[in-house]
């Protein structure tokens, strides 16, 4: 070792083959550990290289103890432990994982790692769940590895590992114990040093002797001494990674103020000079914890259910074996096609289809759906379903990461880890206003130097404290956490957070028809073939070309699948029909003009109308019409009044669908929807879209087919119903988990009370901060009434933001009325 280089950062020993280094003026210093390689790069990134070239002694290590967790973190870069936590990240080579977060406190530690994490070459993104103090980051492994990346995260003071919800659970829990026993030291502390202040305070010149005078004192520092250096640590460890970084949040005020009071006092008691504060120390640490202790509370309550999905699957299964026997394992090592039994009173393990079986299943967790609802032989049922009844036999379709309970947990941190536009205003405001804070507190300061050097100290104690931006930097992640809440109770999931702001806005709702305003469930009603065909040839026919679709109107033709009969060379053709070979001939199903080729329309004009009105889809081989299909899709019970509630808010709503002209009419006229359009392409959706919103409109669209994402991603908002595609749910801002088309209008409804709730939180905050700046100022806010105001402020802004918690869902409005919304 005596051979190896030195580290270019602080002199240690390089190890052999390290990877750390860093490049200064086009030439490459070896570092010796991931801590050194963090900081460095941090100083030249910064612009501050200067510092190599200048300094005149080594500096220590950046960290000890980061130092001693280096080979901790080289364990993550293995390949088999990795497998278990990072996964595949779109089709560029990119991986991602999601990470607990130790530290994290508010919205500027959400701002400092993710600004310093996209910096880093190789990272594709990274977004902070503020919420559950988790962190989502996609990177190159080719440029980047996980050891790194932790380290990063360790020299700017975050400690991170793989998300584990059990071991997250136990994180939270003992964070949360530490947070009450620091509140109860505080509250302590707090009751006994104003129980030896108040008789200073309420005694005249001479009541007290100046050996009692002396004992209040002394005990006053003792036992505000365990209050500042026990329940206010948090405070001061936060403020010095906030000097660190650059970035300074609300715990360098609040640091100041209790460190330079009880310095002060400290040495008025050692010294016998000059006045005490420590009932101000301890009452400001007190009234701040308890705000804190509050707000943790309610952002935990609020974001509970989703913490509660990422545990829903049951750990277990009871997997049946290729002999009939049973053989319990855990759920993680389902996979697709494993034939898996549930009794009941036990969890559905994975997605799949029930093969044996009928009973009564608890879907609440996912679609906020109290009623149980029966599933039966054919029905898919989803992994984190309670079995109510009878036992059941499903074929698994999807397990472990793959379910559709974890691609909600998915879209659940997608959701939380962005911040809508308000947000991020709300956290530049904060950070900005801690500078201007400052600066105004040593003008302040400097000011009362001249005008009473008596008086200086509690002034500035006074300012730092009213003013602190605890309120600011609370008004929109409260708000936020209580909406995110209430619409996930309702199983509405939110996966990008603007959608709720722009949900606020909307001017006008598009629905999409089949699927949407209607069951999509799918039945053959009427068979009318032409010629020598029969009607049960015909429908075997058109089930062989629907073998493969999932489209709603494929289900229809099931039923009659004949096995003698394999269509080939399918194609389909989007809101047209499909077309394959069979037997030979070239067979088409879809709408008249689309199954009958276009040279033959002259010699068919009599049979291209439908028998009557409703939805007809025709059956045609090489161009000749063969058979005539009704088809009924029953309409949503809860349509009508949904339309009726939107219409009543003032929205206009629209139905745009590919269906013939006699059927979206008919619904149209049903659901006492104005606007509508029949024949509509998803080019033509997407055109009208174009249309609206270039007229200044914002626009929602529901929708749930492959048809529908073109026009959901053009969208202001695009909200996907409970039984869209895969496809569909990926490109939509809010999934419905529930099929009650209801929750749209409450989504609206809790949107607009979240953004009003947001704006009231913000202007409150600026307001209390504007005004009580210059009273406090003046000398006229004494330290414990600064504590008292500011502790208020933030118990205002989340008491406020909880009013979300209890909303409520209004009777639905009929055309003519409009409704109160409860916020």
């Amino acid at each position: 070792m005596s051979n190896a280089a030195p580290c270019y950062h602080c002199g240690n020993p390089v190890p052999a083959a390290a990877p750390w280094t860093i490049t200064l003026d086009e030439e490459t210093h070896p570092l010796c550990c991931p801590g050194c390689e963090a900081v460095a790069h941090a100083i030249v990134d910064g612009g501050l290289e200067s510092y190599y070239r200048y300094r005149t002694e080594l500096p220590e290590r950046p960290d000890e103890r980061q130092a001693a967790k280096a080979d901790t973190w080289s364990v993550f870069d293995d390949p088999g432990l990795q497998a278990q936590f990072v996964h595949p990240d779109g089709d560029e080579g990119n991986v991602k994982a999601t990470l607990a977060i130790e530290g994290i406190t508010c919205a500027a530690c959400a701002w400092l790692i993710e600004h310093r994490l996209n910096a880093l070459k190789g990272i594709a993104s990274s977004a902070v769940n503020l919420t559950h103090h988790r962190l989502r980051v996609s990177w190159d492994p080719q440029q980047l590895k996980l050891s790194q990346l932790l380290a990063e995260l360790a020299a700017i003071g975050y400690d991170a590992q793989p998300y584990e919800p059990d071991q997250a659970q136990a994180r939270m829990q003992h964070e949360e114990r530490m947070n009450v026993r620091r509140l109860i030291i505080a509250a302590v502390g707090m009751m006994q040093v104003m129980m030896f202040s108040i008789p200073i305070y309420v005694s005249g010149p001479g009541e007290i002797s100046d050996d009692f005078y002396a004992l209040f004192h002394w005990l006053s520092f003792a036992l505000a001494t365990p209050v500042v250096f026990f329940s206010a640590q948090p405070f001061f460890r936060n403020a010095l990674r906030d000097l660190r970084t650059g970035v300074l949040g609300m715990d360098v005020p609040v640091s100041l103020a209790i460190g330079g009071a009880y310095l002060a006092s400290s040495y008025a008691v050692l010294f016998n000079v000059g006045e005490v504060y420590f009932d101000s120390v301890a009452m400001f640490t007190f009234f701040l914890l308890f705000a804190r202790y509050v707000e943790g509370r309610a952002r935990r309550r609020s974001g509970h259910s989703g913490n509660a999905l990422s545990g829903v699957l049951p750990i277990s299964a009871t997997r049946l074996e290729s002999d009939g026997s049973e053989r319990i394992l855990p759920a993680s090592e389902l996979a697709p096609g494993d034939r898996v039994l549930i009794k009941p009173g036990h969890g559905v393990p994975a997605d799949g289809m029930i093969e044996e079986g009928e009973s009564s299943l608890d879907e609440s967790m996912l679609t906020g759906e109290y009623l149980p609802v029966t599933r039966r032989v054919g029905d898919r049922i989803t992994g984190g379903s309670q079995n109510m009844e009878n036992p059941l036999v499903i074929r698994v379709t999807h397990a472990g990461r793959d379910a559709r309970v974890a691609g909600i947990v998915d879209l659940t941190d997608r959701a939380f880890a962005s911040r809508p536009r308000l947000a991020q205003m709300a956290a530049r405001m904060a950070h900005l206003f801690v500078l201007r804070l400052l600066l105004v507190t040593a003008c302040v300061t400097i000011a009362w130097w001249f005008i009473d050097p008596s008086r200086m100290l509690w002034v500035l104690l006074s300012v730092l404290v009213v003013t602190c931006p605890c309120a600011l930097a609370l008004a929109t992640p409260a708000a936020l956490t209580a909406g995110h809440g209430q619409l996930r109770k309702r199983g509405v999931l939110i996966t990008r957070a603007d959608a709720m702001e722009t949900l606020s806005n909307v001017t006008r709702v598009i629905f999409d028809k089949t699927g949407t305003l209607t069951r999509g469930e799918m039945h053959l009603t009427q068979t009318q073939p032409f010629g020598e065909l029969t009607a049960e040839r015909a429908r075997a026919i058109a089930a062989a070309l629907e073998a493969h679709s999932e489209h709603p109107i494929a289900r229809a033709f099931r039923p009659f699948r004949d096995a003698t009969l394999q269509a080939k060379d399918i194609h389909s053709h989007t809101g047209q029909g499909l077309e394959g070979n069979l037997n030979g001939a070239r067979w088409r199903l879809g709408k008249p003009r689309f199954a009958i080729d276009s040279a033959m329309d002259s010699a068919v004009d009599g049979v291209i109308t439908a028998p009557a009105k409703g939805q007809w889809l025709l059956l045609s081989e090489n161009g000749a019409p063969r058979a005539w299909f009704g088809l009924h899709d029953g309409v949503r019970e809860d349509a009508a009044s949904t339309i009726a509630a939107l219409q009543a808010l003032g929205l206009s709503v629209e139905l745009l669908s590919g269906d013939t002209e006699d059927a979206v009419e008919s619904l149209a006229d049903q659901l006492n929807i104005a606007i509508w359009r029949a024949g509509t392409s998803p080019e033509g959706k997407l055109a009208r879209m174009k249309e609206l919103q270039a007229a200044g409109e914002t626009v929602v669209m529901i929708g749930d087919g492959i048809n529908d994402v073109p026009v959901l991603a053009g969208a202001d908002v695009a909200i996907a119903m409970n039984g869209a595609t895969d496809l569909a749910r990926t490109r939509a801002d809010a999934v419905l988990l529930s099929p009650r088309l209801m929750r749209i209008f409450e989504a609206i409804e809790i949107s607009r009370a979240t953004r009003r709730i947001m704006r009231q939180n913000m202007i409150w905050s600026v307001c209390y901060n504007v005004s009580a700046l210059p009273l406090a100022a003046m000398g006229l806010v004494p330290p414990w009434l600064a504590a008292i105001g500011m502790s208020l402020s933030s118990l205002v802004v989340v008491g406020n933001a909880l009013r979300l918690s209890r909303w409520r869902a209004q009777p639905a409005p009929t055309l003519g009325t409009s409704t109160p919304v409860t916020a």
